[in-house]
C-alpha cells in the first residue's frame, strides 16, 4: 500500500517590513497557532482562527486576590505560632499576656477578609454591570 505523504513540499518567501512582521507576530501571539506559519496558513485560506481574549477587570481581580492570599497566608501563619505557643504557657500570667498581645493579630485578620470579602463584591458588581 502506497503511503500518502502530506507534506508541504512548496515554500513561498514573503518579505515584510519590521513593523508589518511585528504586526503579524503580534496578531498571531494571540491566537492558538503554535507557528507562524500555521497563522498565516489559516488567514490566507480563510479557516477559522482562535484568539484568545483578555478580561481587564478579571486580571485585576486576580492580581489583588493573589496579593490578599499572600497577606492572609502570612497573618495565618503567625497565628498558627501565636496559637502553639499558647498551648505551651503553662501559668495563667503568660496566658493573659499572649492573648492581649496577638489581640492584634487577631484584628487584622478579620480586617482581611472584610477587604476580600469588599473586593469581591466590588468585582461582582462590575462583571454584572458588564
Amino acid at each position: 500500500m502506497e503511503d500518502k505523504k502530506n507534506n508541504r513540499s512548496r515554500l513561498v518567501g514573503v518579505r515584510f517590513k519590521p513593523e508589518e512582521y511585528r504586526t503579524l507576530f503580534d496578531k498571531c501571539r494571540l491566537t492558538t497557532c503554535r507557528q507562524l506559519s500555521e497563522y498565516i496558513r489559516r488567514v490566507l485560506f480563510e479557516r477559522k482562527i482562535t484568539v484568545y481574549t483578555r478580561s481587564k477587570s478579571l486580571d485585576e481581580f486576580m492580581a489583588e486576590m493573589i496579593r490578599l492570599r499572600n497577606e492572609l497566608s502570612a497573618i495565618g501563619k503567625n497565628l498558627n505560632q501565636t496559637v502553639k505557643k499558647l498551648n505551651s504557657l503553662e501559668q495563667v500570667p503568660e496566658i493573659k499576656m499572649w492573648v492581649l498581645f496577638n489581640d492584634g493579630s487577631n484584628k487584622e485578620l478579620h480586617k482581611k477578609i472584610e477587604e476580600i470579602k469588599s473586593r469581591i463584591n466590588q468585582f461582582s458588581d462590575s462583571w454584572s454591570q458588564e
